[in-house]
């Protein structure tokens, strides 16, 4: 019991040694899922996380687990980042965060889900002329707009990977490893901006420490099984992943319009 006792000394207040244990066992789960498929683990995160951590909370600290998740996953897979895309993707959201920064649309978050859950599935299942033949001034363009929109939503993971999925749409191993590169980046500037405003980050981070080692193990183990997936599996299951990410979204849009 002392033990336990001490343990919990490291955890935030109202945050159990069971709890902690869980949301380090989801962290291993989900940084796995989205590892092998690309897609998926971070959404899941987020539910489990408000499960147990307060609304004030919980955005700055997914943010900051998801930083540590995904910059574990592209140090793991670095050998296959397409830097090609991924620096103007960089480029793209400085420029797209700072923008949103300055712009206040208030737009309906039920109108939003219904609006990027359409749209999500237009993307997944349809093939868009060019996007592989993309130039670096189109990814930049595009990546701003995707760090403008994620001001508005908080669906940035599968918007990422739809895009993506379109510039690589023959390699998965590019597309996961890329990904995690452009969400390194999109999860670096949440953390910046809440620390900014004053979020204590200090008092959670032992649990976020170990959520993120333990997300790196979940990596390690997802990476394995991406690479021995032939492509075809990894594509029926990426796009069924993301449908139901977006049906999700369009479900809680129109149960918000109700």
């Amino acid at each position: 019991m002392g033990g336990l006792e001490s343990l919990a000394g490291f955890l935030p207040d109202g945050i159990g040694v069971a709890a902690a244990a869980f949301l380090v066992l989801a962290s291993f789960f989900t940084s796995a899922l989205t590892a092998a498929f690309g897609v998926g683990g971070g959404v899941a995160m987020l539910g489990l996380l408000g499960l147990f951590i307060p609304v004030a909370a919980l955005i700055p600290v997914h943010g900051a687990v998801q930083f540590g998740s995904n910059t574990g996953r592209a140090w793991h897979q670095r050998a296959n980042i397409r830097y090609a895309i991924a620096l103007p993707f960089l480029v793209g959201s400085l420029v797209g965060a700072v923008v949103g920064a300055f712009v206040v649309v208030q737009l309906p978050d039920a109108v939003m889900k219904l609006v990027l859950g359409t749209f999500l599935i237009v993307v997944v299942w349809s093939k868009m002329p060019g996007a592989e033949r993309l130039g670096r001034a189109g990814l930049a363009i595009g990546s701003a707009v995707l760090a403008l929109a994620t001001m508005f939503v908080g669906a940035t993971g599968p918007l990422l990977s739809a895009f993506f999925a379109q510039i690589l749409p023959d390699d998965r191993k590019a597309l996961v490893a890329t990904h995690a590169a452009g969400m390194t980046v999109q999860h670096a500037l949440k953390v910046v901006v809440f620390a900014l405003a004053g979020f204590a980050f200090w008092q959670w981070l032992p649990l976020i420490a170990v959520m993120i080692g333990s997300g790196y193990a979940g990596t390690v183990h997802g990476t394995k099984l991406l690479h021995r997936m032939p492509q075809k599996t990894f594509r029926t299951w990426f796009r069924i992943g993301v449908t139901l990410l977006a049906l999700d979204m369009i479900r809680r849009g129109i149960a918000g319009l109700m």
